[in-house]
């Protein structure tokens, strides 16, 4: 039955109704004996004396974030009154974080005391003059052993719930982990993460914007894993890592996306022309000190969509777009740039040029200048200035048809961009970066299976050695040659000081940072220095797959294995036939025994790329793993006896899947010989933690000149 305004109960005076929820009505009303408001709750039914005894000692939790509760009746209690409404999103993620930091000071303080809330969301969180106060705390704990459990509505609130409470599983601390990322998510979102319940079991939530720095987003993602190990694993933890956010500094340093020009002459021919000039543009402005560009893949995603540039900027996480238009009329050029400050769309810079064909790299010049002088008066147009070769227009043209075809990554594709590497080089020989580029698409080439190492890395080496001889400080003719050192030479030594040089002036590219990252630091056992390395490829451009791809695999190599989950799924966000993130999810999910999970995931990537060797041996381990061994034997058969390049390896990822650690160490023995391109990165990985365990290791090491080996 309801109160009414006036009653009595007891020494409390009912004054007006505040609302109904799931576990009953709340009052306003005052306490006569200490004239004070108080809020009233209602309960639906009566309860033990266990409950009252057990409210009791929630009461006594004394902390500034947690709605007290005073007393306790048969069938309802009486809370602390707060003013305020309930937090409510979206809101800036400084603000959320301080929000966040409160709430979970609240939950640590009764975790402690082995309260958990199960039933956290928005609406049990109101933001009084104080801070937030959490409403309801504990009463789920309470009476979870109680017959009136679902009676008063305490079993949690379906969209803000963990799986395992939705399953009715036993829970910990780490249901109301997910329970916060969820609420978290929707501070930042200014939306909810599920619509369902089955979407709470089954999907991630839609991507946060870029606005949301790349650490919240981390926190946001590890909160709302399916499996519980994959989240923090306290409260405290999770506290302290939001602690390490909001220390950042925000620093709004300038930053550029450079989009694809638009090409507005009748010839397609001219396509390339027009990518060219952005990407000459991209390159300039790279060298620029204190400005951030956003590499190449990246900008170039948005090519040919009628996107808003605020939306572009949003997701690139940048200040401002230039974009332009290029039109050719015989030998005739007229180029047309303008700048776009991201947060409002306000143009802050034109400019039109019209110039003989044969002037186009003063042209690039001009423009880059311009831009940077515009971005912040600090940075002199001289600085973006800097001398370099200008290659014969022909053979600059072919090596953007090269490019285009080589990012493509089919059978069909490479052999076009061979053709075109080879054509830029033919056309002007002292073109350095063309020779660069081309040496490391030879490598390219071994880490799919195409050619061996052995082949091709005498050939990719003279190709870098003769970029430097044209220009000795090319980042990309010292990173090749880092690559190198460490996969075909495992001279760890040597691929330091490559990748140093490749990185000494700061115009280093994000594909230099990811090779670096991947073939040397990883591939020695850095793992920790891996992932930073990685961190500053994703930042340099944020939607090329393989480098979201590689910063996946580093960050299994260490354990974190949701944040690594979820770049390989905005990378299948991007491209959902990206065969490589199925085949890693599979590895991610095989290293920790996850079996059945693995399996459609390898099943996917062995469609998609069945001439890749490990895949076929995921996808052939995890059968026989799954109780399919008829059908294992069967796929592994396209192996053969192992002597072909690359398939030693995918032998040993086989029988890693099979439990059958010595044959794996001998397959990967035989790898180490053939120089399989990635047998390091491989072993290094999560996949291949069992090998680095077992007494086999030390040899494997010794062969590839590594520390352990000592």
């Amino acid at each position: 039955m309801s109160f009414s305004v006036g009653e009595k109960l007891g020494p409390y005076e009912i004054l007006s109704p505040i609302g109904a929820g799931g576990m009953g009505e709340v009052w306003k009303a005052r306490d006569t004996r200490l004239d004070r408001v108080v809020a009233i709750k209602q309960l639906k039914g009566q309860h033990s004396a266990r409950f009252q005894q057990e409210a009791r000692a929630i009461a006594a939790l004394n902390h500034p974030h947690i709605c007290q509760i005073y007393d306790v009746g048969p069938d309802y209690l009486v809370l602390e009154y707060v003013e305020g409404a309930p937090v409510q999103g979206p809101i800036a993620p400084p603000e959320a974080v301080r929000v966040a930091l409160q709430i979970t000071s609240a939950l640590e303080a009764a975790h402690r005391k082995k309260i958990l809330h199960r039933d956290l969301k928005p609406g049990n969180i109101l933001m009084s003059a104080a801070g937030a106060k959490l409403l309801d705390f504990g009463l789920a704990k309470l009476v979870a052993d109680e017959d009136v459990t679902q009676t008063i509505g305490v079993s949690g609130t379906p969209l803000y719930m963990s799986p395992e409470q939705a399953e009715g599983k036993p829970l910990d601390a780490r249901s109301d982990v997910f329970s916060f990322g969820a609420v978290l998510y929707e501070l930042l979102a200014g939306r909810r993460g599920f619509d369902s319940l089955a979407a709470v079991l089954r999907d991630d939530p839609p991507p946060l914007g870029s606005a949301v720095p790349a650490g919240l987003q981390t926190i946001v993602a590890r909160c709302l894993r399916k499996n519980p190990a994959e989240r923090f694993a306290s409260v405290a933890e999770l506290r302290s890592t939001l602690e390490g956010v909001a220390t950042q500094p925000v620093v709004q340093q300038p930053s550029i996306a450079v989009l694809p020009f638009a090409n507005m002459s009748r010839d397609a021919d001219d396509e390339y022309f027009s990518d060219g000039l952005a990407e000459e543009i991209i390159n300039l402005l790279a060298q620029v000190s204190g400005l951030n560009v956003i590499a190449r893949t990246s900008a170039f995603a948005f090519k040919g969509q009628n996107t808003d540039i605020r939306k572009i900027a949003e997701t690139l996480g940048v200040t401002n777009v230039l974009e332009g238009s290029v039109r050719r009329a015989g030998t005739r050029l007229r180029v047309t740039a303008q700048l776009i400050r991201a947060s409002d769309g306000m143009h802050l810079w034109s400019q039109r040029y019209d110039r003989e064909m044969t002037d186009v790299f003063a042209v690039q010049d001009e423009i880059s200048a311009a831009i940077a002088e515009a971005l912040q008066p600090k940075l002199s147009p001289q600085a973006a200035a800097k001398p370099r070769y200008t290659p014969k227009l022909p053979a600059y043209e072919a090596l953007l048809k090269a490019r285009h075809f080589h990012w493509k990554v089919t059978a069909e594709s490479m052999d076009q961009a061979k053709k075109f590497y080879e054509q830029s080089i033919s056309l002007d020989p002292q073109f350095a970066l063309a020779q660069a580029l081309y040496a490391d698409y030879l490598f390219g080439r071994t880490t799919i299976g195409m050619t061996p190492l052995r082949e091709i890395a005498p050939v990719a080496r003279a190709l870098a050695q003769r970029a430097l001889e044209l220009e000795p400080s090319l980042p990309e003719a010292h990173s090749i040659l880092g690559v190198l050192a460490a996969t075909y030479d495992y001279n760890w030594q040597e691929a330091a000081r490559r990748f140093k040089l490749a990185m000494a002036d700061g115009s280093a590219s994000p594909h230099c940072y990811m090779t670096s990252g991947d073939c040397y630091l990883l591939g020695s056992g850095r793992l920790k220095e891996a992932v930073e390395q990685l961190e500053l490829a994703v930042q340099g451009d944020p939607l090329h797959l393989m480098i979201r791809t590689i910063m996946a695999i580093c960050l299994g190599a260490v354990g974190r294995y949701a944040e690594a989950e979820e770049h390989l799924r905005q990378a299948l966000a991007l491209d959902p036939n990206f065969f490589w993130a199925y085949h890693y999810l599979a590895e991610h999910c095989a290293a920790r025994q996850m079996f059945a999970e693995a399996l459609p995931f390898a099943e996917k990537a062995f469609s998609l790329a069945p001439w890749y060797t490990p895949s076929v041996g995921v996808y052939a381990g995890l059968s026989v793993r799954m109780g399919e061994p008829d059908r294992g034997r069967q796929i592994v058969q396209r192996l053969g006896s192992g002597e072909a390049y690359g398939a030693s390896t995918g032998l040993a990822i086989f029988h890693i899947c099979c439990g059958e650690i010595d044959l794996a160490a001998d397959w990967f023995e035989k790898a180490i010989e053939e120089r399989y391109s990635i047998v390091g990165t491989i072993l290094q990985s999560a996949i291949g933690e069992p090998v680095r365990g077992s007494p086999r290791w030390q040899k494997l090491a010794a062969l590839m000149n590594l520390p352990e080996a000592g």
